[in-house]
């Protein structure tokens, strides 16, 4: 989708606060303004692994005692997916790459697309190299609070397959009619609804706020702290405010907004049930979605709050638009009539957003067509991998201790480097610093001629963050320069001359309740990947699926010059 660059579009990002319903807006028609927040190939074939649920689980003592400053060098944290609250969060599983370890098998000849960045298809789905590129990275890098040792490093074949496999869990999902259930429905409904309401700012309000020269100097002589960017972005900022709420509350009058006022008092009465008396018990002291989901009869779920031309908002919209409010946000009067219709007021805005981008065709819009299917694959991917994960059953006591005997070091404290870095551009760069240091030149200044993190300070690693580049460190002494090394660094790879500062061994602990909490997991984890290599296999002997190997044979992130 087609983004702004300026301030004023990051005003319209801010509005999605408010059709979150968590800021407070003024009533339509009063002339206030809305507050915003701101070639034919053989195709060969192996059985592949694809990103698993993690039970959460409590950090391992390691990640309480490393504190590398450039840590960020050695490991990188994936990428979520929209911001949601704590709550919702708690209530989806989370996901983990796993280890490959099925053997390629051969498969037919077929002919590559002509689109030469594709390297793979299964269904209508294709993978395409930077795809692949960008995803064999971030498996490279090390599994930082893992169990039982360092994967094998993944090449890109074994990456394909379990990207592959994803697109299979995919397709298998809308298969079931995943994207009919009540939770998951909501989830990409409510999403969609945003990407629209953005849009629909973006397309009629993007051009028209202006601000002169003479404006800025004014904010400059009210505020003299400012500086003339932040003086044109707060003047900016408050002009997308007044146009955003002008604008809202023409559509408002426009489509004929009617409260239904005679069914707040029951809305009301059916909140405190869900708060103060649900179904089953639970240790939140707030209403949760499942609530919504499950508590509500159909009556209740469909009990209208509001109509407008070509729609209206129901309970369950009301419900869903408080659930997606941090609870120490959530109105404390939400009990009484006044309460439910204050907040009814913010839950309109974005139906009444939506309702303008629809009958402006803004749906039909390519990107915002593409974003929203893959936001669909996302929650689909993650729903079919919980479902395989609720397959592993609670080990017993003897299993746990078993695994523990098998991962003794893994659950111990682990080996770890003090280590000082000259982060290099390439590695003719690095054999030069290093040939001045063996020349007896002094290290950190070196650093400052070479490296390019000049700041960097000494820090501690381990396994867990240095993964597959750990046993060159290891066999430095304390107080000898090696290198050049190649390592982690940014998004990508460098080459590295390193300090060793210090060395300390690992530790085996004894057997206790904590180590054993840590042992379940870890057993479990595994389960969990017996379980999901079943499934792979199962899904990519159901679904067929090419790939075009001329294509990857030369991807590999750690040739580098």
């Amino acid at each position: 989708m087609k983004v702004f660059s300026s301030i004023l579009f990051l005003s319209f990002l801010g509005l999605l606060t408010v059709l979150c319903y968590s800021c407070g807006v003024n009533e339509p028609g009063t002339g206030g303004t809305a507050e915003i927040t701101s070639e034919p190939v053989a195709v060969e074939t192996k059985q592949p692994q694809v990103q698993e649920p993690k039970a959460k689980e409590p950090l391992p003592e390691q990640a309480k005692t490393e504190q590398p400053e450039q840590a960020h060098m050695e490991v990188q944290q994936p990428e979520t997916e929209e911001p949601e609250t704590q709550q919702a969060k708690a209530e989806r599983a989370e996901t983990k790459p796993a280890v490959l370890e099925e053997k390629p098998a051969k498969a037919p000849v077929v002919e590559a697309p002509a689109e030469p960045n594709v390297v793979a298809k299964i269904g209508d789905y294709v993978i395409e190299r930077d795809e692949l590129e960008t995803r064999l990275m971030n498996e490279l890098r090390p599994e930082r609070y893992g169990y039982g040792g360092q994967p094998e490093p993944a090449d890109a074949n074994t990456v394909l397959m379990k990207m592959l496999a994803e697109k299979a869990m995919v397709m298998e999902a809308r298969k079931q009619d995943y994207l009919q259930r009540e939770d998951i429905h909501t989830y990409i409904k409510r999403f969609e609804e945003k990407r629209l309401a953005t849009l629909l700012l973006q397309t009629n309000l993007g051009s028209k706020v202006v601000v002169t020269d003479s404006e800025i100097n004014e904010k400059l002589k009210s505020n003299p702290k400012l500086d003339r960017v932040r003086a044109r972005a707060l003047i900016q900022r408050e002009k997308g405010n007044r146009l955003v709420g002008q604008y809202y509350n023409g559509l408002y009058k426009k489509f004929h907004v009617q409260k239904l006022s005679d069914n707040f008092q029951k809305a009301g009465q059916i909140h405190d049930r869900l708060l103060y008396r649900p179904k089953k018990p639970r240790k939140e002291g707030w209403i949760r979605g499942d609530q919504i989901r499950e508590e509500l009869t159909p009556e209740e779920k469909n009990l209208v709050l509001a109509k407008y031309d070509g729609g209206e908002v129901v309970l369950k919209d009301w419900l869903d638009a408080l659930f997606q409010m941090s609870p120490p946000s959530r109105p404390s009067d939400l009990g009484s009539a006044k309460g439910v219709e204050r907040l009814l007021d913010r839950v309109l805005r974005l139906p009444i957003f939506v309702a303008e981008a629809m009958r402006q065709e803004l749906d039909k819009n390519e990107d915002l067509v593409e974003e929203v299917r893959k936001y669909e694959d996302t929650r689909l991917l993650g729903e079919m991998m919980t479902a395989k994960n609720k397959e592993v059953e609670e080990p017993t006591d003897e299993q746990i201790a078993a695994h523990f005997e098998k991962h003794k070091e893994a659950f111990g404290t682990p080996k770890s480097i003090k280590v000082d870095q000259i982060w290099c551009e390439d590695l003719k760069t690095a054999q030069k610093a290093k040939a001045e240091l063996d020349d007896s030149k002094n290290f950190e200044s070196v650093k400052q001629t070479y490296s390019l993190q000049k700041e960097g300070k000494p820090f501690n690693t381990s396994v867990g963050s240095a993964g597959m580049f750990w046993e060159d460190l290891w066999k430095g002494d304390p107080n000898e320069i090696i290198g050049p090394l190649k390592g982690f660094h940014g998004d990508g790879i460098k080459w590295r001359i390193v300090k060793i500062l210090e060395k300390k061994p690992g530790e085996v602990k004894e057997y206790s309740d904590n180590i054993k909490n840590r042992a379940k997991w870890g057993l479990m984890d595994e389960q969990r990947k017996a379980v999901m290599a079943d499934y792979r296999k199962q899904l990519l002997e159901k679904y067929s699926y090419e790939i075009y190997a001329d294509r990857i044979k030369d991807i590999d992130p750690l040739d580098i010059p």
